[in-house]
């Protein structure tokens, strides 16, 4: 047989499959990536609220937000790793004039209540409030000053009492969107004891976290019936999932560990969402015009989804709004 046409055909073969492989890989990286909100939207002029701004979901949630003109004030417990955060912004395009650091630890209420009173003596409308910052897989049950369980005030307590102090001026914005990022690790979670939630006999890694991220779910849906009964029907009040995102929350896994972190990098980098993919759903509750009116739902890849039943108890969830009042020191 002539060389040539020996080589040829195995040749031509080997380039299509490497074609098919190659297609196939994308598609699956493209499935793993999930929902982007592609929408074409400007938010010139929204003065817009982010906590835990300074890194991974809430750094790429404050990023977009600023390049399509916002007005972003950034909620973080480190003023040097916002600044940072800040000027890695500007090198990427953000306009630094519309980029706002506010000290805020979620896990202690009176930093919560100075940002807010912050917050408010800067600007007289917020447009939108992503409650972005969390931890996940704390190794230890850990009280804060204030006495709860941490995972369960980083997560739900803090971000709650923020809320409230801030819902005045919400109100008086016409396009007025909370978003609350919850995860699907909520539909994990069994009913949550509120009698119980800080004691070291209830806390779990896992369980801790899932019941925060159930509380996310069920705060959104409470207050959506609370701004209705108070006639402010046009604030929204959503959840959502960003997806498994190779962030900081990682922190508390093997997967920092010495060998462990470089050897898992590319099937991270493949399996898991970007930390800008993570912020889609976020970006597309927040923004889209396909959304208004909407309120009191769970989303996950710029989509509705389905939420843990135990979310759709509504006096369960009024129960919950009503244990976070008192315990936060907002019950008149």
């Amino acid at each position: 047989m002539d060389p040539e046409v020996e080589e040829s055909s195995w040749f031509l073969p080997m380039v299509v499959l490497a074609a098919v492989l190659f297609i196939v890989l994308f598609l699956v990286r493209k499935f793993f990536k999930g929902g982007q909100f592609t929408e074409r939207v400007s938010a010139k002029g929204l003065v817009v609220v982010v906590t835990g701004a300074n890194c991974g979901i809430g750094y790429e949630t404050v990023k977009e937000l600023n390049l399509k003109k916002a007005d972003v004030y950034m909620l973080c417990r480190n003023e040097d790793k916002a600044n940072e955060a800040k000027r890695r912004m500007v090198r990427q395009g953000c306009d630094a004039t519309r980029l706002h650091f506010i000290e805020c630890d979620l896990t202690d209420f009176e930093s919560v209540c100075r940002a807010a009173k912050e917050l408010l003596e800067s600007v007289d409308t917020i447009d939108i409030l992503i409650n972005n910052a969390g931890i996940m897989f704390q190794s230890k049950h850990e009280l804060t000053k204030d006495g709860h369980e941490k995972t369960w005030q980083s997560n739900h307590l803090g971000p709650f009492l923020l809320t409230e102090l801030l819902l005045p001026a919400i109100k008086k914005s016409s396009y007025a969107r909370i978003v609350n990022v919850s995860s699907l690790m909520h539909t994990r979670s069994g009913k949550i004891n509120i009698a119980t939630v800080d004691d070291k006999k209830s806390f779990g890694m896992m369980k801790s976290y899932s019941q925060s991220k159930l509380a996310n779910v069920m705060h959104a849906r409470a207050l959506t019936k609370e701004l209705r009964k108070d006639g402010a029907e046009h604030v929204s009040a959503n959840s959502v999932h960003p997806g498994g995102v190779d962030t900081e929350l990682t922190r508390n896994t093997i997967l920092v560990l010495p060998g462990i972190k470089q050897i898992s990098a590319p099937f991270r980098w493949f399996f898991l969402k970007t930390s800008r993919d993570g912020a889609q759903t976020s970006l597309y509750v927040a923004l889209s015009k396909k959304l208004g009116g909407i309120s009191g739902k769970y989303f996950a890849d710029c989509k509705l989804a389905k939420e843990n039943p135990l979310a759709l108890d509504d006096q369960a969830c009024q129960d919950l709004y009503n244990y976070s009042l008192e315990v936060t020191g907002l019950a008149k």
